[in-house]
């Protein structure tokens, strides 16, 4: 069955629709929204990028980032989920697994069987996974992972993980490469750890986690493309990832556009509507010019990237899709932030509370300018490309 990109958005915008209430209670609460599961099966969206072939619905990139966009409206902790569980979870198994991997996860992940989550960030490696302490040793037909992961979106309710390391004693060797691996977490040896919703500065209704891996076994199947080439599996996933994230900060902008016109209309103050008021007529169209260039941003590298998957031999393509990510993603990031404030700003003393939608984008959206590539290193990517690969500051 081809796939049919108005019945996504109708499926979309019902699942939407549903989940609002509840994340808004969650959130009150501050604790984990565990409908969002449940709803996102019950309307099939949990494989919205996978494959048909392997039970997923087949979005074409355009409709997909088009419905984080949506999702994003609800807030960056349900958009997030969906960015680990299929931008950087089904990701890189449908690109790089073995046809054996793919059956094994792929449907389980479309039918909210098996969810997915990725590993990269450690305690002490961000930016640089070249730091990394995670290290694995082949062992027969299975490979043996020990190390800790940090600040893993969906960590602590995932079935399985996107983890990479590099060969056990290889540490200090200049030249070390890592490898990529789908690991399972039903297994001895894997213990993870929840961070309290209060521990975070925004985003209480998401899972955050960091787990420890502890002789973790792994079978030779779950290698994703060949021994030492994980960081081309990072850095491709990541423009999926990147660009996911910048679709939900376009959802964010959307929804603190409908809010700030919605308030400003009703809100009087000096004997008018605050609308009528020039001041924070400049924050409503600011955020109008956030929303537009982060809309044109995103729809132009959604595009890039579907043009990329048809022609994945094409490196050409694949570099212009990496970079437009990485500016779609600096930049919607950024205006989101700024939206959710001038938001804030236009609800006055009811913007700076919780119990109001731009005090939560204010405070959730902040992390999408850290996560998925910083402000600072997407800087570097966006000036090495206009300077040329010699320019790069770190190689």
């Amino acid at each position: 069955m081809p796939f049919d990109a108005a019945k996504l958005a109708a499926d979309v915008e019902a699942f939407c629709q549903e989940v609002r209430p509840v994340e808004e209670l969650c959130y009150a609460e501050r604790k984990f929204n565990e409908q969002v599961v449940p709803l996102a099966k019950k309307y099939n969206l949990l494989g919205m990028s996978i494959p048909a072939e392997y039970g997923g619905r087949g979005a074409d990139n355009v409709s997909y980032f088009k419905a984080l966009a949506r999702i994003g409206r609800e807030g960056t902790p349900v958009r997030t989920f969906f960015s680990g569980h299929l931008s950087i979870g089904a990701y890189p198994i449908q690109t790089w697994g073995s046809d054996a991997g793919k059956k094994k996860y792929l449907p389980a992940a479309a039918r909210g069987e098996k969810i997915l989550a990725f590993g990269l960030t450690e305690p002490e490696a961000g930016s640089n996974p070249r730091e990394m302490s995670t290290t694995y040793e082949k062992k027969g037909n299975q490979y043996i992972l020990n190390g800790v992961k940090y600040l893993i979106s969906n960590g602590g309710v995932a079935d399985a993980i996107i983890v990479f390391g590099y060969p056990a004693g290889s540490l200090d060797d200049p030249k070390k490469r890592m490898s990529a691996f789908v690991l399972d977490t039903k297994q001895p040896g894997f213990e993870v750890e929840s961070f309290a919703p209060n521990a975070k500065m925004g985003m209480p209704t998401s899972n955050t986690a960091m787990f420890q891996l502890n002789e973790c076994i792994v079978p030779a199947e779950n290698l994703l493309a060949t021994e030492g080439d994980g960081f081309r599996v990072a850095m491709g996933t990541l423009v999926s990832g990147r660009l996911s994230v910048a679709a939900g900060c376009l959802g964010v902008i959307e929804d603190c556009l409908a809010e700030v016109i919605e308030y400003s209309k009703m809100r009087k103050q000096h004997g008018k509507e605050i609308a009528r008021h020039q001041l924070v007529q400049e924050h409503i169209a600011m955020i109008e010019m956030d929303r537009v260039a982060s809309e044109s941003m995103v729809l132009r590298a959604a595009d890039a990237k579907e043009k990329s998957a048809n022609s994945p031999n094409d490196k050409e393509l694949a570099r212009e899709a990496d970079l437009l990510s990485a500016q779609a993603k600096f930049f919607a990031a950024n205006a989101a932030w700024d939206a959710a404030d001038r938001a804030v700003q236009v609800w006055g003393g009811k913007g700076w509370s919780p119990l109001y939608r731009p005090a939560r984008h204010l405070m959730d959206v902040r992390v999408c300018r850290i996560y998925e590539g910083t402000d600072e290193i997407l800087k570097l990517k966006i000036a090495s490309a206009v300077l040329g690969k010699e320019w790069e500051a770190f190689k």
